[in-house]
């Protein structure tokens, strides 16, 4: 029987994925949430990202989501500055040239790439673009997860990032979660929708 526990949660802005850290910053423990121990992040968000970040006491899951010989898609909407043409997106989406750990250049993975409006209802992230300042909103699939991967990508077409939300991973979607909430998930639905096998 699975005695493990399973987590979604809307990690905001300027927030570490993780419950420790020697440094002076705002951790998971943080948050108004009793989690058991031994709770980790699976895969993480850097400090300036925001979105759905997954928790568990099961240390296998990491693994089976992020070391799997399937690929397992996630969904990012990034919003950069000024206005990306069509010919930008195409190279998206085709895969483009980023430098990796160690400086290497790596040609990333076909993906998904389209240009959407701007999210309607969207939480304040604490940082946003001054009013007036030209901006495109994308959202990102991917099945791939190279180092800061999204804002490399998209600063090789000369957009810089000013906000990266992630909005899914495979099946499980942020939703109506607001920053700073959590919610539990069934195991039973979280592997269904990870669409990983149960460990």
């Amino acid at each position: 029987m699975d005695h493990h526990r399973y987590f979604m949660l809307n990690k905001p802005y300027n927030m570490v994925s993780q419950f420790v850290s020697p440094h002076n910053v705002v951790l998971l423990g943080d948050l108004d949430f009793d989690f058991p121990a031994g709770t980790h992040a699976i895969g993480r968000l850097d400090n300036n990202s925001e979105g759905l970040l997954l928790l568990t006491t099961n240390k296998k899951v990491t693994k089976l989501l992020f070391q799997d010989t399937v690929p397992h898609s996630r969904t990012y909407l990034v919003q950069v500055k000024n206005i990306v043409t069509e010919e930008s997106l195409e190279q998206l989406r085709t895969g483009i040239n980023i430098r990796i750990k160690g400086g290497e250049g790596y040609v990333t993975t076909p993906c998904d790439v389209e240009a959407v409006a701007a999210p309607a209802n969207l939480f304040s992230s604490g940082y946003e673009l001054r009013e007036g300042v030209p901006c495109t909103w994308l959202q990102i699939t991917l099945t791939e997860g190279k180092f800061h991967q999204v804002r490399k990508m998209v600063a090789a077409i000369h957009h810089p990032c000013k906000r990266l939300i992630r909005m899914s991973i495979e099946d499980i979607h942020l939703g109506d979660l607001k920053p700073g909430e959590v919610r539990e998930i069934a195991g039973e639905d979280f592997f269904k929708k990870l669409r990983i096998n149960r460990a």
